[in-house]
């Protein structure tokens, strides 16, 4: 079994790739060559959480474990296995794993949704999982501009510096005029307004996957011609954002659509004027799919640390 640490995820996984992988493994939604399990979590009286998630892509399938703290921080780490053998494979260290993958996502429902001629990405939040967020859409898109607002003035103007953005004072001053609009916070409640929003507007809603947050407000839902998740059973019990949106009765008859079936070209934007939502909560399918690639091409250079199990 191989350990794969952190330092070679980080260089076996370059965006572009991540991108192709976790579109291969939407169309592998499609066509049965894919699985996913939705996330399960496991709470404890001292506020640790640990979360698993899982699915089968070609020839591997794994999960995804991790464990969060509030007040302690996160650790993620994917497990690997051979799906015709069911023999364990590689443990891979997996923070900068998910980082990536969250972005790809994001970098493939733009490239699904968002108008060709998009080119003013406005990113609300700056913290670990944003970088990300400009670099897959920088991958999709020729940017001109790229827009950040965050909560606070120190972290917004670094992360501006760092990715070559233009930090703005309010996130109106950001979000207005922009053509694409990423969220990406630890937000309770909306952290922008849908009369901020211009006709075109694609936006990814990627901060969160619990059922009692939302970074977008009930009117923009409602507004929206088209919303995009990643999965339909996942997203009734995380989106916050459509589930405190909409009533149950409504979810039917909501514009609301998984992105496999977008990639499979059933359904997409159909008008530039159309405003159009990626709900990203995230797949251990998109994990399975990206640790595999990470796997192969470690094994290919002899990299990574060999493990010796059941010996």
């Amino acid at each position: 079994m191989l350990l794969i640490r952190e330092e070679t995820v980080r260089r076996l996984l370059p965006m572009a790739e991540a991108i192709r992988l976790v579109r291969s493994a939407f169309e592998g939604l499609n066509t049965g060559a894919a699985v996913n399990q939705p996330r399960r979590r496991l709470f404890t009286a001292g506020g640790a959480v640990l979360h698993q998630l899982a699915g089968s892509y070609g020839n591997y399938f794994g999960t995804k474990i991790y464990s969060t703290h509030v007040k302690h921080g996160a650790w993620f780490l994917v497990q690997l296995y051979d799906a015709g053998t069911g023999r364990p494979l590689a443990l891979v260290e997996a923070n900068h794993l998910g980082q990536i993958r969250t972005g790809a996502a994001s970098g493939v429902a733009t490239d699904l949704l968002a108008p060709v001629e998009a080119d003013v990405l406005c990113v609300i939040g700056s913290g670990f999982q944003a970088r990300t967020q400009v670099e897959a859409i920088r991958s999709v898109r020729r940017l001109r501009e790229v827009r950040v607002w965050s909560r606070n003035k120190e972290r917004r103007e670094a992360f501006a510096r760092e990715v070559g953005a233009t930090a703005f004072e309010t996130a109106e001053q950001a979000v207005r005029g922009a053509s694409i609009v990423t969220t990406i916070t630890f937000a309770k409640d909306p952290v922008l307004s849908q009369e901020w929003i211009g006709p075109g507007t694609h936006i990814n809603a990627a901060g969160s996957n619990n059922p009692q947050r939302r970074e977008l407000p009930a009117e923009l839902i409602r507004r929206a011609d088209l919303i995009a998740v990643d999965a339909m059973d996942q997203a009734k019990m995380e989106s916050g954002d459509l589930v405190l949106a909409l009533r149950p009765e409504e979810w039917d008859a909501a514009p609301i659509t998984e992105l496999r079936h977008v990639c499979a070209g059933r359904t997409g934007r159909t008008s530039p004027a159309e405003v159009t939502i990626f709900k990203s909560n995230g797949l251990g399918v998109q994990d399975v799919a990206v640790a595999s690639h990470v796997y192969e091409q470690a094994m290919a250079e002899g990299a990574g640390e060999q493990i010796r199990l059941y010996s």
